[in-house]
């Protein structure tokens, strides 16, 4: 069993404590690394930077006491004056670099002991420089003897008095350097010592809560895994029960759920399943007689679609015959028109000839008055003439061949006349005629212009309605094709329903490999879908050919 806290804390918390704890562990070792660098900076920093610069000063000052004896005693060997000089001023030299070494390593100088060192050598500097400055005077004096004396008794004395002095001052100060350094390496070893014990300390803490949180996941999750594979093999009678709040008890309580669903659901396939079955036969046979169906309509289909063709075919010569028919009509109405305008011409001819006719009996009547006047005047110059007795006789038979020829002239001009009024009278009888005959032209041209505008209008009348029934010949050939698709269709559904049928018994078949509570040993198989199919069976011989070929071939689904 889970321990109850891991069990109420979830496992995202679980795994950031894991983290947290050993966080915290390496904050801690990091903590004291950091304290004991700093120890050791801190002594490291005081050996290099105090007691190291102290002892290189002291050391300093001692090689420079020990440069001042050389000066000394060069001051004894040499007798020139200008080499004493020389020595003289190195003397001279020495002290100022000892005087600013002192002024470096006085303020560095902070404990009692030190400070004490310290006055020490200052002291024993001063009677040092003392005795140096007599020694100077005596040299300066010439008294090389009483300088020597000085130099081998006192001088030589408080010399390696002060030399002592600042030894002592350097082996303290380099006594607390190795105080330093020893406390250092303590800082060391005891900074490894505890970050040893720490990253001890944390691996072990590390382990035990890896090995507690892993111990609280994996149980849980293989009781989980156990319970799937129990579901994944049919098995849906496991009894879930989740202790913790966590994902994990998260998850059983799921499985729970899941199981029960599946339980529902199992049972639910398994009276649907038989319900799909007996309701598959019944689409099978249902397609089967549409099939049927279908196929004779497929057949009417076609005879209506030969009907439509031989009625495109009639129409299509209508509408030949009526473009001919439209052709003759136009060249009839274009030779009526060719007629019309040459009545018309006729009829402007007549109007010409009856305007001459006119013209002519209007001369006729002139000459008909000149030969009227002529015989007034035969007919005067005959009374003339028999007035005149035997001188006009002559004159009398001229005057009567004159009246003679008037006679005639006015008979014949009056037969003309009567012969141009005949014809001006048929002239205008004729030009009425052909006038009529003009009118009656037009009637006829605008007749045929109509026959001929009917005709077309047949013509196009007749050109769509071909173009309609070709179209409605087109639109009962496709219906005729998606007929017969549809009959297809139909009868592939018929195969698809029987193929539904034995994916339903093959569904009852899975579905009984599922254990529901109550079950019995041997299962419930779905035997009803059984009947289904010997039902289905016996209706096979109903269906088309290709529904009977893909039934057969059902296996295959």
């Amino acid at each position: 069993m889970n321990h109850p806290f891991f069990g109420n804390l979830r496992i995202g918390p679980r795994i950031t404590l894991a983290f947290l704890s050993t966080i915290v562990l390496l904050l801690l070792v990091a903590g004291i690394s950091m304290s004991a660098l700093s120890n050791v900076n801190q002594a490291l920093t005081l050996v290099t930077k105090d007691y190291y610069v102290k002892v290189r000063l002291l050391n300093e000052i001692s090689d420079e006491v020990d440069q001042q004896a050389r000066y000394v005693r060069n001051l004894v060997i040499f007798d020139d004056a200008t080499q004493r000089a020389q020595e003289i001023k190195g003397i001279e030299g020495s002290r100022e670099l000892i005087t600013g070494m002192y002024a470096k390593l006085t303020p560095t100088v902070q404990s009692d002991m030190g400070k004490r060192l310290l006055a020490d050598t200052q002291e024993q500097r001063a009677a040092y420089v003392k005795d140096v400055d007599a020694f100077l005077s005596l040299i300066r004096a010439g008294q090389t003897e009483e300088a020597k004396g000085l130099l081998a008794n006192t001088l030589r004395r408080n010399q390696l008095a002060y030399m002592a002095a600042i030894d002592k001052m350097s082996d303290h100060q380099q006594l607390q350097m190795d105080k330093a350094s020893d406390g250092a390496d303590r800082e060391v070893k005891t900074g490894f010592q505890l970050i040893i014990g720490i990253a001890c300390a944390a691996v072990a803490v590390s382990f035990v809560l890896g090995w507690l949180i892993t111990r609280s996941i994996t149980r849980p999750i293989g009781r989980a895994v156990q319970i799937a594979e129990t579901v994944a093999a049919g098995d849906l009678t496991s009894h879930i029960e989740a202790n913790s709040k966590d994902e994990v008890g998260q998850l059983l309580n799921a499985l729970q759920r899941m199981n029960a669903s599946l339980v529902q659901i199992v049972g639910n396939v398994r009276t649907s399943a038989d319900s799909i079955a007996t309701g598959s036969v019944q689409i099978a046979n249902g397609n089967a007689d549409l099939s049927q169906r279908t196929e004779e309509q497929a057949s009417n289909l076609e005879e209506t679609a030969a009907s439509m063709e031989e009625l495109t075919s009639t129409v299509q010569q209508n509408a030949d015959s009526a473009r001919r028919a439209h052709q003759l009509a136009s060249g009839a109405s274009a030779v009526a028109t060719q007629g019309g305008s040459v009545v018309g011409n006729v009829v402007s001819t007549m109007q010409d000839i009856q305007q001459s006719s006119s013209r002519m009996a209007e001369i006729i009547g002139v000459i008909d008055g000149i030969a009227f006047q002529t015989n007034i005047l035969a007919l005067n110059a005959a009374v003339e003439a028999a007035r005149a007795g035997e001188q006009g006789r002559g004159f009398a038979v001229v005057a009567s061949e004159v009246r003679s020829l008037a006679g005639r002239s006015a008979e014949a001009a009056k037969e003309i006349k009567a012969m141009i009024e005949a014809s001006v009278s048929r002239v205008s009888t004729g030009s009425d005629l052909v006038a009529q005959a003009g009118r009656t032209m037009d009637e006829v041209v605008a007749q045929v212009t109509q026959v001929s505008t009917l005709l077309s209008e047949i013509s196009a009348a007749s050109a769509e309605q071909s173009s309609g029934i070709n179209q409605v010949g087109d639109a009962v050939q496709q219906l005729d094709q998606v007929t017969q698709q549809n009959a297809a269709l139909v009868e592939e559904s018929a195969a698809a329903a029987d193929s539904l049928k034995f994916q339903a018994e093959s569904l009852s078949r899975m579905v009984a490999q599922f254990r529901l509570p109550g079950d019995t040993d041997a299962g419930t198989a779905g035997t009803p879908t059984g009947t289904a199919r010997s039902s289905s069976n016996s209706r096979h011989g109903a269906l088309p050919a290709p529904a009977q070929r893909l039934i057969g071939s059902s296996g295959a689904y």
